[in-house]
């Protein structure tokens, strides 16, 4: 053999490892980089300790988190907390209310830097039909052109329910906001687990309504694949269990690789029974390992 022959082949397997490594680093989802946790998942630390809960969610890892409140801090305090610790929050779950203090409080959402609100309103009394939905739509509508003139959306986030049919109706209200929302205003947060808990195939969801699923709740839950085919998202409710990502029934992987399809900018892992472990972070640690393996 000529020491061209031994080059050319040397290079080869060069190349071939070089491809190898190339093709991991593809593999490798962006989605990691950003991991978020909702902040309902650790609420009673962090009503106890504010800044200590938050060191503890940065030490896991997390990069964005989304607040259910703010420690009794002002916007500064609040965004000052999460700088020191490396935090975002693209999205909150403490609304902003209806009211002569509105604009004041957005001017304190975008100090906080959110990108994404919700704005609590009049209540819409009797049942839910489409019309009380469709009138919930108009008021998302309205409140999006108001949240939009500070920068920001407005989500609607899901549990169960939203998935129930109408009565007298082969709709349900996600269906009717879905259809009836500005997705220039208005943006679907999806809590994939409460959709899974209640039957819904997510993929279907992403394929019906591309773009429209910005925001995801990362949730985990057993009892999913024993529900009986013909149980309401009511009763599956009552048969599923909450627990980390990764242990439960809801599969992220293929999620994850249609989320460009979904709309995906920010998401969040919650696990609403967290603290029921005995250590709420230990169980946000848990679902955050679980889903860096799926994610790389």
């Amino acid at each position: 053999m000529n020491q061209a022959t031994t080059n050319r082949r040397d290079f080869l397997k060069t190349a071939a490892l070089f491809g190898a490594g190339a093709a991991t680093l593809q593999a490798a989802s962006p989605w990691a980089k950003q991991i978020g946790l909702e902040m309902w998942t650790v609420r009673e630390m962090f009503v106890k300790d504010a800044e200590g809960t938050l060191a503890k969610v940065a030490e896991v890892g997390y990069k964005e988190i989304e607040p259910t409140s703010y420690g009794n801090l002002d916007p500064k305090a609040f965004r000052a907390l999460m700088d020191k610790y490396k935090l975002t929050a693209p999205s909150t779950h403490a609304g902003a209310t209806e009211g002569p203090n509105l604009e004041k409080e957005l001017q304190g959402f975008q100090v906080m830097g959110f990108k994404y609100i919700e704005i609590r309103g009049p209540r819409i009394p009797g049942p839910v039909t489409i019309e009380s939905t469709k009138k919930r739509s108009a008021d998302l509508n309205r409140q999006g052109e108001i949240a939009k003139k500070f920068g920001m959306k407005m989500l609607v986030h899901n549990h169960t329910e939203e998935f129930d049919l109408l009565e007298g109706t082969k709709t349900c209200m996600y269906d009717v906001l879905l259809a009836e929302t500005n997705p220039a205003l208005v943006t679907m947060q999806l809590d994939i687990g409460w959709a899974s808990v209640a039957g819904q195939n997510i993929l279907e969801l992403f394929k019906k309504n591309p773009g429209r699923f910005e925001l995801w709740h990362v949730k985990d839950a057993t009892g999913i694949k024993s529900a009986p085919v013909d149980a309401t998202p009511a009763q599956r409710r009552k048969l599923a269990k909450l627990c980390p990502i990764g242990e439960g029934d809801v599969n992220y992987a293929p999620f994850f690789k249609q989320a460009k399809l979904a709309g995906l900018k920010h998401f969040c892992i919650e696990q609403d029974n967290a603290a029921a472990s005995g250590d709420a972070i230990a169980a946000a640690r848990t679902s955050y390992m679980n889903l860096m393996k799926i994610l790389k």
